[in-house]
């Protein structure tokens, strides 16, 4: 499994969204497809074909999980990686995201400067997983 170019990059938080698209695009690399909400991601997934969807957690409308099912549904999507990124992250959560596929949890706040390093270590460990 190749290092994730582009990711669909979900969350709800316009300042979050910001630093996060900046962190990943200027200090990662990645092309990143930002998304303010699941509606919108749903709506841009075919067209971003992402290699890694990133998805808060908590959102209005639909949150992480039900953005993740939508997008399991798509068939650009379907099997797509994804990391929640959250402020939600007691073991019971993180046992639940880990239930729905996700490669691992980042939690928030997050160290911007870190942010695309830690996704290259999450991706990495995903890819040495038997599938």
């Amino acid at each position: 499994m190749n290092e994730p170019k582009r990711i669909l990059y979900v969350e709800d938080e316009p300042d979050i969204r910001a630093i996060a698209e900046i962190s990943l695009e200027i200090v990662g690399g990645f092309t990143v497809t930002s998304c303010a909400s699941g509606k919108e991601a749903l709506a841009a997934a075919a067209r971003a074909q992402p290699d890694l969807l990133l998805l808060d957690m908590m959102m209005p409308g639909m949150d992480g999980l039900s953005t993740l099912q939508a997008l399991r549904d798509q068939p650009a999507t379907a099997a797509t990686p994804v990391i929640f990124m959250t402020a939600k992250v007691q073991a019971a959560e993180i046992d639940t995201y880990k239930a729905a596929g996700a490669l691992d949890v980042i939690s928030k706040p997050f160290d911007p400067m870190a942010l695309p390093e830690l996704i290259r270590a999450i991706w990495s460990r995903g890819a040495a997983q038997p599938a």
